[in-house]
């Protein structure tokens, strides 16, 4: 969501491309790492929570860029408490309801359907936009939607994430947590919260991550004494990481 100048619009430059790359493998990556925490019997909640508290934190240095003092970039002094209560609610969608249903349908489904599902974001942002936003869905748009679900569909269907072999619990839970992305995308896009994107960043993160948390601890999940145990390599053959 950061504006980019005229120039970069233009002709992005090599390092775009090198930084799009990078954090297309720091996405794809993270499943997987979340994956085999899961199997190892890591609880959801307590992950998902954890993950984002430490976060939250590793962007804070990037509010220190901002031109006014941190303080001020963290707590805008114009805002009212109904800012924060909208800034409450995307620390809601956006992580606590978003990771937190992921990482519960990561424990019956495949890493690879569970990204699938969750990045079918963008068709529910047009569908909901369109009402929510008065975005009119014209022939263009209507034509990528359908692309869209097609290309889903192709995804969904190839070796190893067909969705006739994974619970349809899973299945739906992944879909549920596309969903509230796709409403805290719409919220954010309608508010248009006058505050530092890394200040935002910070904020949704630490609030989600706290609601995540006090869920987690509140439903009785506990961090395990070993990490990774046992997990199955090969014939004979196991891993323990402690």
């Amino acid at each position: 969501d950061i504006k980019m100048s005229g120039a970069h619009r233009g002709n992005p430059g090599a390092g775009y491309y090198v930084a799009l790359l990078g954090a297309t493998f720091l996405m794809a990556s993270s499943f997987i790492a979340s994956k085999i925490l899961l199997n190892a019997d890591v609880p959801p909640l307590l992950l998902a929570g954890w993950r984002f508290f430490a976060g939250s934190f590793a962007a804070l240095p990037l509010v220190l860029l901002a031109k006014s003092s941190w303080p001020t970039t963290l707590a805008p002094p114009h805002f009212t408490l109904r800012k924060w209560a909208l800034v409450l609610l995307l620390g809601l969608l956006q992580t606590a309801a978003t990771t937190g249903l992921l990482f519960l349908a990561m424990r019956t489904i495949s890493a690879g359907t569970a990204a699938i599902l969750l990045f079918t974001n963008p068709l529910w942002v047009a569908l909901i936009g369109h009402f929510a936003l008065r975005e009119r869905l014209s022939g263009l748009r209507l034509g990528g939607l359908f692309c869209g679900i097609f290309g889903v569909s192709l995804a969904l269907g190839a070796s190893g994430t067909g969705l006739s072999h994974e619970p349809l619990a899973g299945q739906l839970i992944g879909l549920a947590s596309a969903i509230c992305w796709a409403l805290a995308t719409i919220l954010l896009k309608r508010t248009r919260l006058p505050i530092s994107v890394w200040a935002l960043n910070f904020w949704q993160m630490f609030v989600g991550a706290l609601l995540l948390l006090a869920t987690a601890y509140a439903l009785g999940e506990h961090w395990p004494p070993v990490a990774l145990s046992s997990m199955p390599r090969g014939r004979g053959e196991r891993i323990l990481v402690v």
